[in-house]
């Protein structure tokens, strides 16, 4: 089981071209917080993200910074540099018809492509909200993520047929990329996130288990028995690294496969019990209505009305 693509998979984490950012002279805006997550991969020149009340972190050519939904930041020619607010029509021009997002003066300097990673609202697993502070990778660290980059910078530079598709497939590996090198390369960020926790082995194995089979009778005591560690280890290290219970994430993944079949399936509520781990649709829907405060039946009513 592929924790990672499985988790990408459920919760819909799915790439979006946001604006090529061409800027020279000096420049700088503040982004508008978005349900999104943001990439921002620097192709040529440098760039400074700005976050409130921390220190400005420089990003240079080759460098991407993965930062978390909802987060206010801003992006700028400098470290020092006096910003103004997010020009709103540019941007939604620019998103609207593919043009470049131009900052500061000619000739530009530096290029960002911004990227936007979404999460299914209905998805409680902290794939992308549970990053923490922004995911900074330098193109020191890796030779793949360049040359994806590389391929996305050409793909836009000569639209053609088939490029729209192109383009989302690339966002979405280069998501996965970054993940990759920065799991590997940054080990001091790592604690208490979702994408940290992959690296224990102890708890990957154990979400592994809950992710390939949601509708087995887990326990705390079996899936240690599975991972072949006692249950206090297992304990010890699942909330050390995701801060709650082995038994509080398998509800939260149930809970999240069932919200999805209830949006996009007519299947029934007692098949879907079944599905995720409950032996009667009364056990489950009790579940289900402490985790998202309604039935399963009105929920699916909801989502449909």
């Amino acid at each position: 089981m592929d924790v990672l693509a499985e988790a990408l998979r459920i919760s819909g984490a799915r790439g979006g071209l946001g604006v090529v950012l061409k800027a020279g002279g000096t420049w700088g805006q503040w982004l508008d917080s978005s349900p999104a997550a943001a990439l921002h991969v620097v192709s040529r020149g440098t760039m400074w993200l700005h976050l409130p009340g921390g220190k400005p972190r420089e990003v240079r050519a080759g460098d991407a910074v993965l930062v978390a939904p909802g987060t206010a930041h801003g992006i700028a020619g400098g470290s020092g540099t006096a910003m103004g607010p997010c020009d709103r029509k540019a941007t939604d021009r620019a998103l609207t018809d593919g043009s470049p997002l131009r900052l500061g003066s000619a000739p530009a300097r530096t290029e960002v492509l911004v990227l936007r990673y979404e999460q299914d609202p209905e998805v409680s697993t902290p794939v992308l909200t549970f990053l923490g502070g922004p995911l900074h990778v330098t193109g020191r660290e890796n030779t793949q993520l360049s040359k994806t980059v590389e391929l996305l910078t050409a793909e836009l530079a000569q639209p053609q047929i088939g490029t729209t598709a192109a383009v989302n497939s690339i966002v979405d590996l280069l998501l996965i990329q970054f993940i990759r090198v920065w799991l590997a390369r940054h080990p001091e960020q790592r604690a208490g996130s979702w994408l940290g926790a992959l690296r224990d082995p102890v708890v990957r194995d154990a979400l592994a288990r809950v992710h390939a089979r949601p509708e087995h009778p887990w326990t705390t005591a079996s899936l240690a028995t599975a991972t072949a560690v006692s249950r206090t280890t297992l304990s010890r290290r699942f909330r050390s690294a995701l801060g709650q219970t082995p038994g509080a994430y398998l509800t939260q993944w149930r809970m999240d496969l069932a919200s999805v079949r209830l949006r996009d399936t007519d299947e029934p509520v007692e098949s879907i019990s079944g599905a995720v781990g409950y032996a009667s649709p009364h056990a489950f829907s009790r579940a289900f209505r402490r985790a998202r405060g309604i039935p399963p039946g009105a929920y699916r009513s909801r989502l449909r009305g």
